[in-house]
């Protein structure tokens, strides 16, 4: 009989890293408000489901799995394309009841300017925040894209994301310059708090994430993505990551779905398209360090990840390019 080798949790330096270089941002971002009696569902997308509860008690349902208890303070990550309901039932005694199921397509805007999605016309029985988001290096790189199953991990109110979650809505209402910025920092900070957990966590759904799984892998891409314009070669990465060429190859592979040189080029183009965005530098020194030798190749490859060239890009994003 064949033993399972036992998981190796990535580094807490390469978890940094990695935290560190992730891009963030919120695609959707909602108060899902239900009453006793009845059931939200909403459909998944492309993209993996934040879920916050602020308060009371429900279930939260995916497919034919067994329910997930709601309870203040808990959060869920829900995988991409999944759909799912929040419910809560009839009266406690009477558990299993008749439930009425609304199915939220567009939140309505209050008032206030939040966007919510409402099952029920008496008062809320449970309050959650609930989003899409999109965490990713790179165009192609996802975070998330291996996530199978919900992870649910409960936190204490001291650590205070709740309050995140609401400012970063307060931010996406007020449309304000820096909202859209200042809501992914929020959100990277939530994240954060999760993949901490991952270290110190019981549930080992750190291994749910191909990126994570790996040790040795993770510690290549982490190097990857904090030094892109570096003199990578898939030699120089099997040594950073402890394995033969060829290991190494299989490995980054089979976890990320993409050889680690395409990766690479991904991951440089990101830094590359920020520097035009935020910066000054030349389109050569740009290049040079994006770990490209020729202005030439830096723009074909530019093209290819973004369908123009460097500096129309800049035009079209930048700051400080003169606006006519």
């Amino acid at each position: 009989m064949t033993m399972k080798t036992p998981l190796l949790r990535i580094s807490p330096a390469s978890l940094d890293t990695l935290m560190h270089s992730l891009d963030v941002r919120f695609v959707s971002l909602s108060e899902c408000v239900v009453s006793a009696g009845y059931r939200l569902e909403l459909k998944g997308i492309d993209v993996p489901a934040i879920h916050y509860n602020l308060t009371g008690m429900g279930q939260l349902l995916i497919g034919r799995d067994p329910p997930i208890e709601l309870e203040p303070h808990k959060l869920i990550i829900v995988p991409p394309r999944c759909r799912f309901q929040i419910e809560v039932p009839a009266s406690a005694r009477h558990p299993r009841g008749t439930v009425n199921t609304v199915v939220g397509k567009i939140p309505v805007a209050s008032a206030d300017g939040i966007r919510r999605f409402v099952a029920g016309n008496s008062a809320p029985e449970i309050i959650l925040i609930c989003g899409y988001f999109h965490a990713a290096y790179g165009s192609a790189t996802d975070l998330f894209a291996t996530l199978a199953a919900p992870i649910v991990e409960q936190f204490d109110p001291r650590e205070q994301l709740d309050s995140r979650l609401k400012q970063a809505m307060k931010e996406l209402i007020s449309q304000e310059i820096g909202s859209g910025a200042m809501s992914a920092t929020l959100l990277k900070q939530i994240l954060i708090a999760l993949l901490r957990r991952s270290l110190t966590s019981i549930n080992l759904w750190v291994e749910r994430f191909a990126m994570l799984s790996d040790r040795q892998i993770a510690r290549a891409f982490s190097e990857m993505a904090a030094h892109p314009g570096s003199a990578h070669s898939v030699a120089s990465l099997a040594k950073v990551a402890g394995l033969s060429r060829s290991l190494f190859m299989a490995r980054f592979v089979e976890l990320v779905g993409r050889p680690p040189m395409v990766v690479l080029r991904d991951l440089r183009m990101r830094q590359a398209a920020r520097q035009l965005e935020t910066t000054e530098l030349g389109v050569e020194q740009i290049a040079r360090q994006a770990g490209y030798a020729s202005r030439s190749s830096f723009v074909r490859a530019f093209h290819k990840a973004y369908g123009t060239d460097p500096s129309r890009h800049r035009r079209v994003t930048s700051p400080h390019s003169p606006r006519r």
